[in-house]
């Protein structure tokens, strides 16, 4: 461990030393009287030529760091240094920071590991996420039980030495640096135990960094909203993780989870995403304070321009079919979220519209029920909010899946549920029987959240009918399958609607390096087994999750990973309103080949299998890239791989 003090005293020794060398002087050397002064007038720095801008650009893949692990999130959230061209990448199975020599960006390689259960929080501790701001390293750092306060660790990116730790809230994730490097934001999530039996305050730690040997930590917490709940779920807020003895919701505080963090280029508000709540919070840096929580609403896939691929047909028949689904409601759920400001003087926000479900205690039977005698499970054992609709609705109610995937919360919310008929004709529900709705080419597989839209009284209770029935005129689906961009005040400017799915579905979509696979053959694929068309389109489609902004001359792009199609799309979003679509870049190599986490590929099988998981992207501007040329910097979970794209540009 290096200490301020520790430093002082190396500063002190070399001057000590240099004034020692200085007057130590041989006998020949004669004493003269010291010259005049004359002021030393330095040369004006050069005007640096401004960053031309480019008409468009294409991702380039130029190197990769292979950490020789698949499926185990060996590569997640990455991190770049300039003045040492060193990488930092979280290693989740390691439960530590690699650091890459990048002074060859075709050649990173492995230099150093950070081991988190070296700091004080001890065995069993883990890096989730890491940031890096003038030299310094910042690292999220939880705890072995997730439901303990964490740290975050803070290091010289020259030395790798610690230079102090600090004290934050349950489970720190994303964390980011202010513009001027002198505060450090951090989201701390909250999950829940797996059993829901603990739910920690979800919050936003500010980090006060002036001196960096001693931060100082203020939290923004969501305690003030807890009186507000009626108002943010007359909102649209989700608040609906259950209290401890599963008879009531969560308050606010405990509910709220902080995700992703983007900070205004003033350095003056934040804005963190909500994913789980579907929500965004708004911080006032200065007072550390949460000024609002805003909704973001739902996506109508019943609208033009915003249809989906619903049905993955259970592997029988696989077809790209995306289609309109009336009634049905995407929750945009964003994962990732960057700032940045436009020509128009305005701050904007671009989010990556991943969607995201509470499923905790999947693994404990006691919560599912049992089969013989048919009797639904043990609500204090867990949470499981998504459900195929297949599942949901169904003449013979919901005891026929006790013992088998019954959550436990919905047995105790009625006794099974129909399909409002007026609202599903169109795919052949009838009053009292959803009938084809729940087959598998139509709505049956799609994941839905079962916690909302059902029919209610004036209290929020469910109608049911005489059979303990409920009745759901909407559904709600998980993820956008889009990126979207937000005002500063959370309004909605502009979503990608259906494109990214269409574009997929597109003769235009090729894959692997050389761009010579359909996209089509292998649309809304899987990314830990065998390649198969329709795979995920019951489930979040491609999935956006991850997301970097950047700046080349007057234009700014947005750089997305897609966590199970793979690859990584680009749009020019200078014009928040207008973004277009110019580039896709999908190095993943072999689409054949059956593989999962028991029987992983290794060597050079894996080496020649490119990269599977996009997680975490990092974008470098030519000034502080080691080549001098713009780069992109990408952690993907599946492969294990960090890969470094540079970005041709087209003048």
């Amino acid at each position: 461990m290096t200490s301020a003090k520790a430093l002082s005293q190396h500063l002190l020794i070399s001057v000590i030393a240099a004034a020692a060398l200085t007057a130590c002087g041989g006998d020949d050397i004669q004493a003269t009287a010291p010259e005049p002064e004359v002021p030393v007038v330095p040369a004006p720095e050069p005007t640096p030529e401004p960053e031309k801008t480019p008409l468009s650009l294409s991702l380039v893949k130029i190197g990769s760091y292979q950490s020789g692990i698949f499926l185990q999130s060996a590569a997640e959230i990455t991190a770049f240094d300039p003045a040492t061209k060193r990488g930092f990448v979280v290693n989740a199975q390691k439960g530590a920071l690699d650091v890459l020599d990048m002074s060859n960006p075709a050649a990173p390689r492995l230099v150093a590991s950070l081991d988190a259960t070296k700091l004080s929080l001890g065995a069993g501790a883990s890096i989730n996420s890491v940031a890096v701001q003038g030299g310094l390293v910042a690292a999220a750092v939880q705890a072995a039980n997730k439901t303990d306060k964490g740290m975050v660790a803070l290091f010289s990116a020259d030395t790798l030495s610690l230079i102090a730790e600090v004290g934050v809230g349950a489970l720190p994730d994303m964390l980011t640096f202010t513009p001027d490097g002198k505060t450090l934001l951090v989201a701390n999530e909250g999950e829940p135990s797996d059993d829901y039996q603990i739910d920690p305050e979800g919050s936003i730690s500010v980090i006060d960094l002036n001196t960096p040997a001693k931060p100082v930590a203020r939290v923004a917490d969501f305690k003030a909203f807890n009186s507000q709940k009626a108002a943010l779920l007359a909102k649209g807020v989700r608040i609906f993780g259950p209290t401890a003895d599963g008879q009531g919701t969560a308050n606010v505080a405990n509910d709220l989870e902080p995700e992703y963090i983007a900070v205004a280029p003033d350095g003056k508000t934040a804005w963190v995403t909500l994913q789980e709540n579907n929500a965004l919070a708004i911080v006032d840096i200065a007072t550390a304070t949460v000024t609002d929580v805003v909704a973001l609403g739902y996506k109508d896939h019943g609208a033009t321009g915003n249809e989906l691929d619903f049905a993955d047909s259970d592997g029988k028949n696989p077809v790209i079919n995306i289609s309109a689904a009336p009634n049905v409601y995407g929750m945009y759920q964003p994962d990732s979220i960057a700032a940045y400001k436009a020509a128009d003087g305005n701050t904007y926000l671009v989010t990556a519209n991943e969607g995201d479900a509470r499923a905790w205690g999947e693994g404990n039977a006691a919560y599912f029920g049992t089969k013989s005698p048919q009797t639904a499970g043990d609500v204090t054992k867990g949470f499981v909010e998504e459900w195929r609709i297949k599942h949901l609705v169904h003449k013979d109610g919901f005891l026929r899946r006790a013992g088998d995937d019954l959550p436990a919360h919905l047995a105790q919310l009625g006794n099974g549920a129909y399909l409002n008929a007026a609202n599903f004709s169109w795919c052949g529900a009838v009053s009292g029987d959803p009938k084809t709705c729940r087959d598998d080419d139509k709505l049956g597989r799609l994941k839905v959240s079962w916690t909302m839209g059902y029919q209610t009284n004036p209290d929020g209770s469910p109608v049911k009918d005489g059979k303990g029935y409920l009745t759901y005129d909407k559904l709600y689906a998980y993820g956008g399958r889009s990126i979207s961009i937000w005002d500063a005040k959370g309004k909605q400017v502009w979503d990608s609607g259906a494109a990214i799915e269409k574009f997929i579905a597109s003769p235009e979509c090729k894959l692997g390096a050389k761009r010579d696979i359909a996209c089509a053959t292998y649309f809304n694929t899987g990314h830990d087994a065998t390649a198969q068309l329709d795979a995920r389109s019951s489930a979040k489609g491609p999935e956006p999750e991850g997301l970097t902004v950047g700046s080349i001359g007057d234009k700014t792009f947005v750089f997305v990973g897609l966590e199970r199609m793979g690859g990584i799309l680009v749009f020019d979003i200078t014009n928040p309103k207008a973004p277009k679509q110019i580039d896709y870049l999908n190095t993943r190599e072999n689409w054949a080949t059956s593989f999962d986490s028991k029987t992983a590929p290794s060597g050079a099988a894996l080496e020649a299998l490119g990269d599977l998981g996009p997680e975490g992207l990092h974008f470098i501007a030519a000034a502080k890239s080691p080549n001098g040329k713009p780069l992109l910097m990408v952690g993907n979970e599946v492969s294990g791989t960090t890969a470094i794209y540079q970005l041709d540009l087209q003048y």
